[in-house]
This record gives C-alpha cells, structure tokens and sequence, in this order.
C-alpha cells in the first residue's frame, strides 16, 4: 500500500490544491511533499525486510488484459525518493515566491510528481504509456502559462518532440500485447514471451527514440536547451532533476529486458550516439554565456554517459548508472536552485554581466563551489562512485568507448570551473554590488542538497547496496 501513497498523496492534493486561494496551495504542496518523503524513506526500509510488500495489483481493464499493477524494486525506491526530495526542495526554495494562479501553479506541480512515480512504479505497459503522458501534460502547461518570452514556440516543439516519442512507444507496446501468450500488459508477460530477433531489430527502435527524445541523447535533444530556457526554473529542476530520468529508467526496466538481443545488436550505435552527444554539448556548454543554457547542456553531457553505461551490458555499469541518476538528480536541482537564486536577485543569467558575487553573498558562493565540484565528480562527493562504476563499466565493455567518454569529464571541469569564475569570483559590478544572501528558505534547501552530497560521497554504501539486486538481474536478462 505505501507504493499506492507515493502516487495518490500528489495527486489527490494537486486536485485539491486547484480549489484553493491564497498561501492554501503552497502550503498544502510543502504537506503533500514532505508525507510522500517519509513514505519513500519508509518504502526503502521495507523494501530491505519484505519486499514483495511493496507490490500492488488490482483489476483496472481486465477486457484488455490491463491491470493496476505497481511494485518497487531498488532502482524504484531510489527514483521515488529521488522524485519525493526534488519536489521539496523545489517547493522550499519557492515557498516565498508569488505565482499568479498560484493554485493552478502547485497543483499542475503535484500532478506532474504523481504522474512521475507513476512511472518509477508501474509492471503494466498500458499503465507505464498513461503515466508517462500524465508527467508530460501539467509541464506543458506549467511551461506554457509561466514560462519566458518564446514560450509558447518552444513548448510547442516540447510537446511534439516527446509526444511523437511517445507514439512510437505505444505502437510497440500494442506490437508486444499482441505477441504476449496470455494477452496481458504485465512486465512479466513481456519479458518472458520469446520475441522474434528480426522484430527486435525494428522494435528496439520504437522504444529507444521515445526514451531517447526524454533523456535526451544526441540527435534528439534540439527541444531540451530552449525548454530549460524558458520554462520557469522550479519546472526546470524538475525536467532536469527527475524527468530525463524517465527515459534512462524506460531503458532498464522496459527496453533491456524485453528485447535483449535488438539491445545487442545496436549497443554499440546507441553509445556512439550518446558518445556524439557528450562531447558537443560539452562543447557548446564551454561557450555558453546563459546560466540556464550553460547547465542545460551541461545535462545534457551527463545525461549521455548514463545513456552509454547502459549498453555497455554488464553489472558494474548498471549499478553506476542507477546510483548516478540519484546523485545527478540531487546535483543538477543545487545548480538550479543558485541559478533561481541569481536570477531572482539580479534579474539576467549572462555570465559576462556577474562577477565577484563571493563579496555579497558568500554563502550561495561555498553553495555554489561545493555543488559544482560534485557536478564534475570530485572524489568523496556524491558525483564520484557513479561515474567511476560507469567508466570501469565502459573500459570493460570497449576501451576506446571510455577514452571518447571520458573527454566529456574533462570538458565539464574546463566549462563549470570557468561558470564559478565568472559568477562569484573577480571584480563585481554595480549590479551584483547590490545582490543580497541567501533566504532561509533558500540556505535551507541548499544545506539538504550539500548534506547529501558529502554523506553519499563518504559513504555510498547504503545506495549501492539499494540497487545491486536489480543492476544483477537487469544484466542477467540482457
């Protein structure tokens, strides 16, 4: 029952908070954030004594062969208690903020977190293709209604990119219901049926531009800069933080298991794509002079070694990736929070318009340092375990794959050691001389991000130990 929780509290208080006026809606959001946080730490600790507790099936379409089926595996706890954290902290940092049409504002939030643990939780394709949608729409809208100037242009080209993806994904999942013996939508129904290898070839394709597009990996992520430009920036975090994610966990948990051998046959394409991917958009993040395009793309170089460790096909890569989609998650939402913080205060995001910020606010300066190191994976921050399992996972699987991927480690020290040059140190200017600190809202979500920082840095442990049972089944059944 507590993974029913995880999905109804948002979403049953996304519908409340559309009925309610005044500071109603963000508080109900701090409520409804905060319980689905316990409920996720409580989920990780069952999930270490019973398990099997965690499932959950009820009839829904029986006609269909559809049930209501959601479950927790490692990899799903972290990425529910991932979605949990981001949505307080973004809630936190905003709290003091004021949003026309507030009560739409939160409650399309919320409905996008339940539309999100949808996802990390559904064992039934029908039901995985419906959540997956429910996380698109309240961005959409959120995008549409408070975003920047070329909104509506750039949402737009959102909408279709991830919803043409999302078309794709259906049309396979129709093509395997229909293979399934049982006609059932069940994972389990899909990854036990024997799937024919010249249909993977072709199948494998619908699946892996849908979650290619949401990630995104190169070519398909032209929408990503200009969204994350443009939307408002707790959207952003959110979009950055957790839903990239979606298409890295529709990988593991739908597209390896289910088709082995067309994963096989074009693993090495996928991590040229994603190899592609990190070195032009970490050269484009190199001279970038927007905040917002800078880390977008630096998300996006990110994003594509997570990619490529999964292909790699062998445990110690999946371990790494899934642990590292926990810790980019909690890094990449610091980053946009300070980006929140500068932007609030001096109104830009052009880094040759900041300088010596330390001055003025050196609490988001140590913030900022701390983050952005852990960003690039520095040793004993939580960035460093993931990417070395993920390189050592590579460097098994094709040296010269982890050479190429490796330049984009390099690249990121270069792009995001100049961004806290240009930011917080130098000479300042009239307008950063009239920058304030940090709010104690602000300190206090920054403070939650450093802690767990250095604690999964220092000890990683409890997370490895989270996901190592599903990194060694997902390996065993690719």
């Amino acid at each position: 029952m507590l993974t029913v929780l995880l999905i109804l509290i948002p979403f049953i208080a996304g519908l409340i908070a559309f009925g309610l006026k005044g500071s109603g809606p963000k508080v109900l959001g701090m409520i409804s954030s905060l319980a689905t946080v316990v409920i996720a730490i409580g989920s990780w600790c069952r999930f270490r004594t019973a398990p099997d507790s965690l499932n959950f099936v009820a009839n829904w379409i029986p006609q269909l062969g559809s049930q209501f089926r959601v479950g927790l595996d490692g990899m799903g706890v972290m990425l529910c208690l991932l979605t949990a954290i981001a949505s307080l902290l973004v809630f936190i940092t905003i709290y003091n903020r004021n949003y026309e049409k507030a009560n739409v504002f939160y409650g399309l939030m919320l409905l996008s977190q339940a539309g999100l643990t949808g996802v990390f939780t559904a064992y039934d394709a029908l039901q995985f293709y419906i959540f997956w949608e429910l996380a698109l729409i309240p961005v959409y809208f959120l995008c549409s209604l408070w975003g920047g100037e070329k909104r509506i242009a750039v949402t737009f080209k959102f909408f279709v990119y991830t919803f043409l993806g999302s078309l794709l994904m259906l049309v396979g999942i129709i093509y395997l219901y229909s293979q399934t013996p049982d006609h059932s939508f069940s994972w389990t129904s899909f990854t036990t049926m024997q799937v024919n290898p010249e249909d993977q070839k072709w199948l494998f394709w619908l699946f892996f531009v849908a979650f290619a597009i949401k990630m995104p990996v190169f070519p398909f992520h032209t929408w990503q800069p200009d969204t994350y430009e443009q939307s408002p920036t707790p959207v952003t975090m959110i979009l950055s933080g957790v839903m990239v994610k979606m298409g890295l966990f529709g990988v593991i948990r739908w597209l390896l298991p289910v088709l082995p051998q067309g994963a096989a046959m074009w693993s090495d394409v996928a991590i040229v794509l994603c190899i592609i991917g990190i070195i032009y958009a970490s050269c484009i993040a190199m001279v970038q002079n927007d905040l917002k395009r800078l880390i977008a793309y630096s998300s996006i170089a990110h994003i594509g070694l997570m990619c490529a460790a999964i292909f790699a096909n062998n445990e110690q890569s999946l371990q790494g990736i899934m642990v590292q989609m926990f810790n980019h998650g909690i890094n990449i939402i610091g980053l946009w929070i300070i980006v929140e913080v500068i932007q609030n205060r001096l109104g830009i995001r052009n880094l040759d318009q900041m300088g010596g910020m330390a001055q003025k606010a050196p609490r988001m300066a140590i913030f900022l340092v701390i983050i952005s190191l852990a960003n690039i994976g520095l040793p004993l921050t939580n960035g460093f375990i993931g990417e070395f399992l993920m390189f050592s996972g590579l460097f098994q699987y094709n040296h010269w794959f982890m050479a190429f991927a490796g330049l984009g480690i390099i690249l990121s020290a270069v792009y995001t050691l100049g961004m806290i040059q240009k930011v917080i140190f130098g000479e300042g200017n009239e307008l950063t001389a009239t920058t304030t600190d940090l709010q104690p809202g602000e300190t206090l979500a920054l403070s939650l991000v450093v802690i767990m920082i250095i604690v999964l840095g220092v000890y990683p442990k409890p997370m490895l130990d989270l996901v190592s049972g599903t990194s060694e089944v997902v390996s065993k059944l690719f």
